[in-house]
């Protein structure tokens, strides 16, 4: 109990400067969005980081759950090969300087959340060479990556997006270590990399590859020269590395993916922050095709943010209002479309992982939840598919981070807190003898 005590003393503070309380989590197409109120500080409570111990994270019934992979060096995306392989993008970078009193808090305060192991900078492999769902084999792929996190495989290509580059590995199907060093298709921004994350989706037909690239703050305080190329996803031709943009206004696209019965690309996004607890929400979206999406200017479409000046009236005009809302501060960082595969309650829409908010009190996030999808849109309401991860004293036994489905029927799910890579199937019935 400590422990929780240190964040929330920190978090009297911010609440005497705000007395606004927190509401609903707000979620799907038309979340209720309070008037913008700005204290002092933020409200900040983050939960402490408290271990599994001999627990185990929740699941619907008729699931289990295991760790196929412990000890690794923060796990942040994993990608499931066709061989049924799967490699796990370890990494952690960033490291933008603060610029006022309150980032310093802010950092700190975010630190206490986080585990004490540095990245990896490698793609580690794991192998269950008989289908039962125990990963025997594992092994490093490659090694000497700079806090790589997006992955994609596609026309004999192993692409991985790094903080600073996309680069590319040559791939052949059960290979378990890369044949030598990647070849770098283009440089991504990475000067200052306040959002250092680089999420990476792949086109159906493998030409075309889409990155998203996070801003260089959170609305516009470190000036506008530093935001160039930032706050968009960069549509990229994967042969040659010429690029462009292909949305922009998103302050932080952290997880991509592409949906399979359309081609559509959807996005999670991580939204602005200190206008309140319950603003602005984070969110699941379609990314159209030269689309913007509001920031700095606005939020959730027209909703002007006023700290972002000049103003640009056309700009706040143009926003995009987001498909589905996931809530705010809940920081989503995973994404990943459904199969049949994952049984008939789970067979259509997007699971999402939720990293947990750092200035919410009660927190937010902290799970993986699944968006049920019908004639390729969020329908209905989210449920949770993996929870647990907050214990009763409302720290933290582990931080979901990014999700991949296996076609076998399985959910893959990294834990960034406790380095655990877990695995999420549904139990199936043993054969007749």
């Amino acid at each position: 109990m400590k422990r929780r005590m240190v964040s929330l003393g920190i978090a009297g503070l911010a609440l005497s400067a705000c007395d606004e309380s927190p509401g609903e989590v707000q979620r799907g197409p038309n979340p209720h969005l309070p008037e913008p109120h700005r204290g002092l500080l933020p409200v900040m409570t983050i939960p402490r980081p408290a271990g599994w111990g001999n627990e185990l994270p929740a699941v619907p019934q008729g699931y289990t759950v295991q760790a196929i992979a412990t000890d690794l060096r923060v796990p942040r995306q994993t990608l499931v090969l066709p061989n049924g392989d799967i490699l796990i993008a370890e990494g952690a970078g960033g490291g933008a300087p603060p610029l006022r009193p309150k980032d310093f808090v802010a950092n700190f305060i975010k630190s206490l959340g986080r585990g004490s192991l540095p990245g990896g900078n490698r793609l580690t492999l794991l192998r269950d060479a008989d289908g039962d769902g125990v990963y025997e084999r594992r092994g490093i792929f490659a090694s000497g990556l700079n806090a790589p996190y997006g992955l994609a495989l596609v026309n004999g290509g192993l692409y991985v997006a790094n903080q600073d580059a996309l680069v590319r590995f040559d791939y052949a199907d059960g290979q378990t270590e890369a044949a030598g060093p990647p070849r770098v298709i283009t440089r991504l921004p990475s000067a200052v990399n306040h959002h250092w994350t680089k999420s990476l989706a792949a086109s159906p037909d493998g030409r075309l590859l889409y990155v998203g690239i996070g801003s260089n703050s959170n609305i516009t305080e470190r000036g506008m020269d530093v935001e160039i190329d930032r706050a968009m996803i960069w549509e990229i031709d994967a042969q040659t590395g010429a690029h462009r943009p292909y949305a922009t206004g998103i302050r932080n696209p952290t997880a991509l993916a592409i949906q399979p019965q359309t081609g559509q690309l959807w996005a999670v996004v991580n939204e602005r922050d200190e206008i309140g607890p319950d603003l602005v929400p984070d969110y699941l979206t379609a990314v159209r095709e030269g689309g913007f999406y509001g920031w700095p200017y606005s939020y959730w479409g027209q909703h002007v943010d006023t700290r972002a000046q000049p103003q640009d009236p056309a700009k706040v005009a143009a926003a995009i209002v987001p498909d589905f809302s996931l809530g705010a501060h809940v920081a989503a960082l995973g994404v990943a479309f459904s199969t049949p595969a994952m049984g008939p309650n789970f067979a259509e829409g997007v699971f999402v992982g939720e990293h947990g908010s750092w200035n919410r009190s009660p927190p937010s996030g902290y799970r993986v939840i699944f968006v049920p999808f019908r004639d390729g849109k969020p329908a209905g309401e989210p449920v949770d598919f993996v929870s647990g991860f907050l214990n009763r004293e409302g720290n933290a036994r582990g931080r979901p981070v990014g999700v991949t489905v296996d076609p076998r029927g399985a959910l893959i799910l990294c834990d960034d807190l406790t380095s655990t890579v877990w695995r999420v199937a549904a139990t199936r019935p043993q054969a007749s003898r």
